[in-house]
């Protein structure tokens, strides 16, 4: 789906066992102290690895952060072929339930989810609903505007999933009910566009 999907595969693989070893690392220490506080002198000693070869993969922390969910994210949307499917009403549930079970595994795995980690996040993600939903609008020939159509949806499903993650006081729905409760709200982004009269004729 994006660039560095394809350079990632032509990648060495001593390089990727050493980013593998490098994120595992990163997202153990995630778990146990909160973005943060971690730095990389912590990744560097967990994974086993110099600060040499950090530096080598990653220009930073937050780098690592991006990719880290980059590629988890790219996995949870794989593991529902959606990123390999055509648009329907049920790829689009598929879609919000995937968004709605990543944000909130992604607060249960960080111990302290500060601004930084939350920012992030929905950045990458966005990024990757947005990259979809575009492809999506594209097979189907959107009577909007293909960008602003897919970052409005890629907002609507985000902002959605996330208040169904922070839901405290009552039961919240499974994530399934979630999606087909809010499916109205997404769908309307998904228009196809009509073939005028003048061009049938």
């Amino acid at each position: 789906m994006s660039k560095k999907t394809a350079s990632e595969e032509k990648l060495d693989p001593r390089v990727k066992r050493t980013r593998a070893l490098i994120e595992q690392a990163f997202m153990a220490l995630l778990a146990e102290k909160g973005f943060s506080s971690i730095t990389v002198q912590d990744i560097t000693q967990r994974a086993e690895v110099n600060r040499a070869t950090f530096y080598a993969h990653f220009a930073d922390k937050y780098a690592l952060l991006e990719a880290a969910i980059q590629h988890a994210f790219r996995l949870a949307l794989e593991k529902r072929t959606l990123n390999a499917c055509h648009f329907s009403e049920a790829n689009l549930r598929a879609l919000v339930v995937t968004v709605c079970e990543f944000i909130s595994q992604s607060d249960a795995h960080c111990k302290t989810c500060d601004s930084q980690f939350e920012t992030l996040v929905e950045k990458e993600v966005r990024r990757q609903i947005q990259e979809l939903v575009e492809l999506w609008l594209e097979q189907i020939g959107s009577e909007i505007d293909l960008k602003t159509a897919a970052t409005a949806a890629s907002w609507t499903i985000y902002g959605l999933a996330l208040q169904w993650s922070r839901e405290k006081g009552k039961p919240r729905p499974k994530a399934e009910q979630f999606a087909e409760q809010i499916l109205p709200l997404v769908a309307v982004y998904f228009k196809p566009r009509e073939v005028s009269k003048t061009a049938q004729g």
